[in-house]
C-alpha cells in the first residue's frame, strides 16, 4: 500500500470502529419505541448539546467553509455566522414551546396544533425532501474525503457512510446515536484544533504573510462586498436562509424533543451556541492559510478538500501525514454524525406515515417500521450522490437551509405565537414557500448556473421565498378565520406554560 494513504486508511477505520463500539455500548439503553424516536425524553442539556454539535457540524462546516474562504474570501464568513446565529433565534422563539408540545416530529407538531391530516402529510413530504437534500452533500463530502485521503473511487465514501449509519441508526435509534454524536463533536473539534495550532506556528515562522497579498485584495471580499446590488442581495438572502433555516431543519428540531422539559431545551441551546462558536473559529483559519499556501486548489476546483490537503502542503513528512490522518478522521466523523441525525429524523417521519402503514397485508411494528424508514432515508440520497452533478457541499447545504426557512420557519413561528393560523393558511404558505424555494434548488442543482439577476434570485431564494410563505400563511388564514381549530387557545397555553407552573397546578 502507498505510504501516503496509510494515515487516511487508519483514520477512517479508527473512526468507524469507535462509532460502532459506542453505538453497541448504547444498545443497553435502547429498549422501547420511545428510545428509538426521542431517547425517552431523558437526555440532559450537556450531553444533548454535544450531540447537537456533532450532528449539526456537517460536511459544509468541516470542509465547505474553508473552501469558500479560500475561493471567495472573508465575505463567506456569513455562513458560519448565520449557522450559529440560527440557534439564537431558535433559543428565543422556538426551543421551549416546541418541547412542551409533546410531539415526536415536525408533522406531529403540525397536526397537534392545527388538527389537520393534510397539513401533516405536506409536512412529512417536506421533512423527507429537506432531509435528502441535506444528506446529499454528506455523501458527496465522504466521497471527496476518501478520494483525497486514500485515492478511493468517489462511490466508496457514500457506501461506507451508508453502511455505518444504517447499522448505528437501525440498532439503537436516537438513544444510541446520542452518545455517538457527542463523541464525534469533540473528535471534530480536536481534529481541527491541533493541526491549526501547528499550521499557525509555521505561518508565524514564515513571517506571518498577509493572505490578501497572494489572492489580491479585491478578491478577498468578492463576490458580496464588491458585487453592487446583486452582492447586497446575496448577502441579505444568505442571512435570511441561515438565521431562519436552522429552526426548520428536521434533524435539529427533533433533538429538542429528547430534553426532559422546556427549561432543559433552552439550556441545551445556550450550550450549543458556545460549542458552535468555538468550532467555527477554526475553518476560516484553514481558508486564510490556504490563500497563502494552497491558492492553486481554488483554481483547480479542489477547494472542498483544502482542509485535507493543507497539512501535507505546509508541514510534509511524518508530522504532515499524521495531521492529515487526524483531519481525515474529523471529516469522516462529520459525515457520520450528520447523516445519522438526518436518517433518524427522516426515518421517524417515514415510520409514522409510510413504512408503519399496512403494506402487502402486514403492518410493521414500531421499531421495524423505524428501521425500514431508516433504510429508505439513507439509500435514496446515497444513490443520487453517486450520479449527481458536482455541486459544492456548502452550497448544497445552503440550499437546504433556504427550503427549511421557506417552509417550517413560518409554520413554527405562526403556529407557536399566533392563534389565528388555520389549516388552509398553513397549507397555502407551505406550498408557496416549498414550491418557490424547491424550484430554485432544482434549477441550481441541474444547471451550471444562470448569469444576471435571474441566476442570483434562483441561487439564493430565501430573501423572496420566506416573506412570500409568511405573507401567504397570514393572508389565507385571515380569509379563513372561521376555521381556526377550536383547541388552538388551549394548545398555545400548553406551549407557553412553564412545567413548574403545571406541577403547581397538579
Amino acid at each position: 500500500m502507498n505510504t501516503d494513504v496509510v494515515p487516511g486508511v487508519v483514520a477512517v477505520i479508527a473512526v468507524t470502529i469507535a462509532t460502532l463500539a459506542i453505538s453497541t455500548w448504547g444498545l443497553q439503553f435502547s429498549r422501547t419505541t420511545s428510545d428509538f424516536f426521542v431517547a425517552s425524553r431523558t437526555v440532559r442539556p450537556a450531553l444533548n448539546a454535544s450531540a447537537i454539535g456533532g450532528e449539526y457540524l456537517s460536511a459544509a462546516s468541516f470542509l465547505g467553509i474553508a473552501g469558500l474562504v479560500l475561493t471567495f474570501g472573508a465575505d463567506m464568513l456569513w455562513y458560519p455566522v448565520g449557522w450559529t446565529a440560527g440557534y439564537l433565534v431558535l433559543l428565543v422563539l422556538v426551543a421551549a414551546p416546541l418541547r412542551r408540545s409533546g410531539a415526536y416530529t415536525l408533522p406531529d407538531f403540525a397536526e397537534a396544533r392545527l388538527g389537520s391530516r393534510g397539513v401533516r402529510s405536506l409536512c412529512s413530504l417536506l421533512v423527507v425532501v429537506i432531509g435528502w437534500l441535506y444528506l446529499l452533500p454528506q455523501f458527496q463530502g465522504a466521497g471527496l474525503t476518501l478520494q483525497a485521503a486514500i485515492n478511493a473511487p468517489p462511490w466508496v465514501g457514500p457506501l461506507v457512510v451508508s453502511v455505518v449509519v444504517l447499522v448505528n441508526v437501525g440498532s439503537g435509534g436516537m438513544r444510541s446515536i446520542t452518545f455517538v454524536q457527542a463523541f464525534q463533536y469533540w473528535l471534530k473539534l480536536t481534529a481541527l484544533l491541533l493541526p491549526a495550532c501547528v499550521l499557525l506556528a509555521i505561518w508565524a515562522g514564515d513571517g506571518a504573510p498577509d493572505p490578501t497579498s497572494r489572492g489580491g485584495a479585491d478578491l478577498w471580499s468578492y463576490p458580496l462586498g464588491e458585487g453592487g446590488a446583486q452582492g447586497l442581495y446575496v448577502t441579505y438572502s444568505l442571512i435570511v436562509a441561515t438565521f431562519l433555516g436552522t429552526m426548520g431543519l428536521p434533524h435539529v428540531v427533533v433533538r429538542f424533543y429528547t430534553n426532559p422539559d422546556g427549561r432543559a431545551a433552552r439550556r441545551t441551546t445556550l450550550v450549543v451556541l458556545a460549542l458552535l462558536g468555538v468550532f467555527y473559529l477554526l475553518p476560516p483559519i484553514y481558508g486564510a492559510l490556504g490563500r497563502i499556501y494552497a491558492a492553486d486548489l481554488a483554481a483547480a476546483g479542489g477547494s472542498d478538500v483544502l482542509i485535507l490537503e493543507l497539512p501535507r502542503l505546509m508541514v510534509g513528512g511524518l508530522l504532515g501525514e499524521l495531521l492529515t490522518g487526524l483531519v481525515t478522521a474529523g471529516a469522516f466523523a462529520a459525515f457520520l454524525s450528520t447523516s445519522s441525525g438526518l436518517a433518524i429524523a427522516v426515518a421517524g417521519v417515514l415510520s409514522q406515515d409510510v413504512t408503519g402503514r399496512r403494506v402487502a397485508g402486514r403492518r410493521l411494528s414500531g421499531v421495524g417500521a423505524f428501521r425500514a424508514g431508516a433504510a429508505i432515508a439513507v439509500v435514496v440520497p446515497a444513490l443520487v450522490s453517486v450520479s449527481s452533478p458536482d455541486v459544492g457541499v456548502a452550497q448544497t447545504v445552503g440550499l437546504a437551509f433556504a427550503v427549511a426557512a421557506s417552509t417550517f420557519c413560518p409554520l413554527l413561528l405562526l403556529g407557536i405565537w399566533w392563534r389565528g393560523l388555520t389549516p388552509a393558511g398553513a397549507i397555502a404558505g407551505l406550498a408557496v414557500g416549498g414550491l418557490g424555494s424547491g424550484m430554485a434548488v432544482g434549477w441550481t442543482l441541474v444547471t451550471s448556473g444562470t448569469t444576471g439577476w435571474v441566476g442570483i434570485l434562483l441561487a439564493q431564494p430565501a430573501a423572496w421565498s420566506v416573506p412570500s410563505a409568511l405573507a401567504t400563511m397570514v393572508v389565507v388564514s385571515r380569509l379563513t378565520r372561521g376555521s381556526v381549530p377550536p383547541h388552538a387557545s388551549r394548545f398555545m397555553v400548553r406551549l407557553h406554560t412553564p412545567e413548574a407552573v403545571d406541577l403547581q397546578r397538579g
